[in-house]
């Protein structure tokens, strides 16, 4: 990113940017950026190669064919239909690569075995004898049709690329061969992946390996990204709850079916923290995807689990919901309280983070003089922030005068001192009724 970015210890910063830190109180924008974007990385039987991607729920929908190889209703795509159940976008990138399939008609556009599946048919057309009807067909519906008289008036459709040098002749159905998905992906098909999405928004990334190593390769991104380059995003990760951090949220439960990848939940539960809104929570969300979760547990296992740091679903009569929004963060201190092991708090704060630094970062870096008069214009930015997270209950108690916008150590520098009371959702009910 070109901009500086992420916590301070000394007024020492090279680049420009926004340094943001947060830390419990002693105890004894009208700009508030979209949430809802997720960043994952796939294995696919069919998709662009070495590349991000962007695509939305609407997209999902409607293209899925188009960008995944697989229809919105076909059983390869239960994980992503888990994901947009809250997501509103992603970004994605495919790890595998390996070798497109075809014919003496046409090559695949991408590689993956899905390519196996297309067929060409090449049929005289009905009202003019010289002309041909070129058809690609997927899983055997046409996609594409085109009429010429010969292979170099084709266009390359969605999903195959002509070879304009063949000759057209009559087939009923040749189909496309070799496709392949590749080797097995490893660390540096990850480690690309992480290097790529570094400079792309989002709220959640989401980690579907089972490999420690591959899931310390995103906890050590998403802190990086956290605390020195600025995002303030959150990594999903599976069965991982020694991550330690406020940043990380590792969730517990595997699902029934053996055929599923233990980390199928991590589509869902990334879709849930990206989508969530500043002012919600997630404890208590009923699990409305389409995987059987194990939820076999017993009290004193789901008290265990939420010591320990580990997002967990429940059983609540016959809803599976999820027992409490939390992360991996357990070390308290008095900097760092159990207020911080609260997903709801981390949103709260990350929001603040996220937006006070595109504030700084669009209206005040290189445009407004570090003059008293511009560092009152940055207060009531961020006083007229604030106010707006306390209309939409997610943080309460805001005093403006509580907040001190300051000259640095250097003309270029300015330090902001903020305080807020960030709001959580009630999740414990301790009542005692008086008899008469």
């Amino acid at each position: 990113m070109a901009l500086g970015g992420g916590t301070f210890i000394t007024q020492n910063k090279i680049l420009p940017g926004s340094y943001i830190n947060f830390v419990s109180a002693k105890r004894a924008s009208d700009m508030m950026s979209d949430r809802g974007v997720v960043a994952l990385a796939l294995e696919l039987d069919w998709c662009k190669e070495d590349e991000v991607f962007k695509v939305t729920y609407e997209e999902f929908k409607r293209y899925s064919l188009k960008k995944f190889g697989y229809n919105y209703d076909h059983p390869k795509m239960k994980g992503l239909r888990d994901l947009f159940k809250n997501a509103k976008e992603g970004y994605f990138y495919r790890l595998n690569k390996g070798a497109k399939a075809t014919n003496k008609f046409a090559t695949a556009k991408y590689s993956g075995i899905r390519g196996n599946d297309l067929k060409i048919i090449i049929q005289t057309n009905i009202d003019n004898s010289s002309l041909f009807d070129v058809s690609t067909v997927l899983d055997n519906k046409k996609i594409d049709s085109q009429t010429v008289s010969a292979m170099s008036n084709l266009k390359d459709n969605d999903f195959v690329e002509w070879n304009k040098s063949a000759q057209l002749e009559i087939t009923a159905a040749t189909p496309l061969a070799s496709g392949t998905n590749g080797a097995n992906v490893t660390g540096s098909e990850y480690q690309k992946f992480l290097d790529k999405i570094e400079s792309y928004n989002f709220n959640a990334i989401g980690c579907l390996s089972t490999s420690d190593e591959i899931k310390s390769l995103f906890i050590a991104f998403t802190k990086r990204m956290r605390e020195e380059i600025g995002l303030k995003c959150k990594a999903v990760v599976h069965k991982k709850e020694t991550a330690g951090h406020e940043g990380v949220i590792s969730v517990e439960n595997v699902v029934k079916d053996l055929d599923e990848l233990d980390s199928s939940l991590v589509y869902w539960v990334t879709g849930a923290e990206a989508g969530c809104q500043i002012n919600k929570t997630n404890t208590n969300k009923q699990y409305d995807g389409e995987f059987e979760i194990n939820v076999d547990y017993t009290q004193l296992e789901l008290e265990e689990a939420l010591l320990a740091g580990k997002f967990i679903f429940h059983k609540v009569d016959d809803e599976v919901r999820v027992l409490e929004d939390i992360n991996t963060f357990i070390s308290f201190t008095e900097d760092k309280t159990e207020d911080f092991a609260s997903n709801q708090t981390i949103r709260v704060l990350d929001q603040i983070a996220n937006d006070i630094a595109i504030l700084f970062n669009t209206k005040y870096l290189g445009n407004i003089p570090n003059t008293p008069s511009g560092r009152v214009s940055f207060w009531n930015d961020i006083v007229k922030h604030h106010k707006g997270l306390e209309e939409l209950n997610a943080i309460e108690n805001f005093k403006p005068d509580e907040i001190k916008v300051e000259k640095g150590n250097d003309k270029k520098s300015v330090i902001v001192y903020d305080a807020v009371e960030v709001i959580n959702a009630m999740e414990k009910l301790y009542m005692t009724v008086a008899v008469q």
